[in-house]
């Protein structure tokens, strides 16, 4: 099936880290224009000194609607947001006049999508700290995610490098709470989502590994109950639903699997297991996707990095892998609702 050509939004992140740099790299490569109409969300200003910082000028088209703008061949819509002023922009620091720039963008933003203006949009990274001090009401972006779009119950986020996509059971919460979350609801719950991200994006028949809780997957019980009770008996759920579920495996060992590319996916069951193997493999290329929703959204996996904004060093790679991903989501969602 051929898929129109989406209309894609980028934001430009918290603007005292790195993010108007790479956005201003991202926008300077003309191949991205094959896979999108791209439209530039934010403060105009803030772009610009994104633009200086990477010593680019690529040129866009400037408007406060997107309307009725018609886009130039190799050339950004730029939807101008203003958010924050030059003197309030403060590099390499949590500021939380920033955090509320993001916030009212990120808001504005997920307008353009329910009205179905853009397709989806990827966003450079955001600081949590400064959207909490900026006044964000969630715990969250991913929680505002799941509000606007009346999805709360999605597992949310997949981390994607390269060809490898992983998703856990549980994610932002302390370790100790981890354990009381593995059920067999909540482990079936994120296969199943897990498998209906990979066939959304075009993988039509998904191979998952399911990681186990504990050492040596338990052990068949000595270490821990939770693969008999909740993680076995969910992978078994699963493969009577026809989705090609294995496991549980033990995590130290789990990608030493991957690596032989039987798997399409990982399910793991907190943050770390599948955090620290992907960033060790390529933390710069890595991409986290909010999946779940009918709209594409994407971000770099890498974070604000505050140490080196304003110095012209960011690279740009993860945003690149991030346009790319919510390009090819963003075809085929809007396939399924046409």
């Amino acid at each position: 099936m051929k898929h129109r050509k989406p209309t894609v939004g980028i934001l430009l992140g918290d603007s005292s880290g790195i993010g108007p740099e790479i956005v201003a790299k991202l926008v300077g490569r003309p191949e991205i224009y094959e896979s999108a109409t791209v439209v530039i969300v934010g403060d105009y200003r803030v772009f610009r000194m994104g633009q200086k910082i990477a010593g680019l000028s690529h040129p866009v088209t400037l408007t406060g609607t997107i309307d009725s703008v018609r886009p130039e061949i190799g050339r950004p819509v730029f939807c101008d947001y203003p958010t924050i002023s030059d003197e309030e922009v403060t590099l390499g620091r949590v500021n939380p006049k920033s955090g509320k720039a993001v916030i009212d963008t990120l808001s504005f933003s997920l307008g353009l999508a329910l009205d179905k203006k853009i397709d989806g949009f990827i966003f450079a990274p955001f600081n949590k700290e400064a959207m909490i001090l900026g006044g964000l009401p969630y715990h969250s972006e991913l929680d505002f995610f799941k509000e606007k779009f009346k999805r709360p119950n999605i597992p949310g986020e997949c981390s994607v490098l390269d060809d490898l996509w992983t998703t856990r059971v549980t994610s932002h919460i302390g370790i100790s709470q981890v354990s009381a979350l593995i059920t067999r609801k909540n482990v079936h719950n994120t296969i199943r989502f897990m498998d209906g991200v990979l066939r959304t994006y075009g993988i039509k028949n998904p191979r998952l590994a399911v990681s186990a809780l504990n050492p040596h997957a338990g052990e068949g019980g000595a270490f821990g109950s939770e693969e008999k009770e909740a993680i076995a008996p969910a992978i078994e759920m699963a493969k009577a639903e026809g989705i090609d579920a294995e496991g549980p495996f033990p995590a130290d060992t789990l990608f030493l699997r991957i690596k032989k590319g039987n798997f399409n996916a990982v399910v793991s069951m907190y943050h770390d297991q599948g955090q620290i193997a992907t960033k060790l493999l390529g933390f710069d290329r890595g991409v986290t996707v909010h999946g779940g929703l009918p709209v594409a959204i994407a971000t770099p996996a890498h974070g604000s990095a505050f140490d080196i904004a304003g110095k012209g060093i960011a690279n740009p790679e993860g945003i690149i892998h991030a346009f790319m991903i919510a390009c090819r989501l963003a075809a085929r969602l809007t396939s399924e609702v046409s």
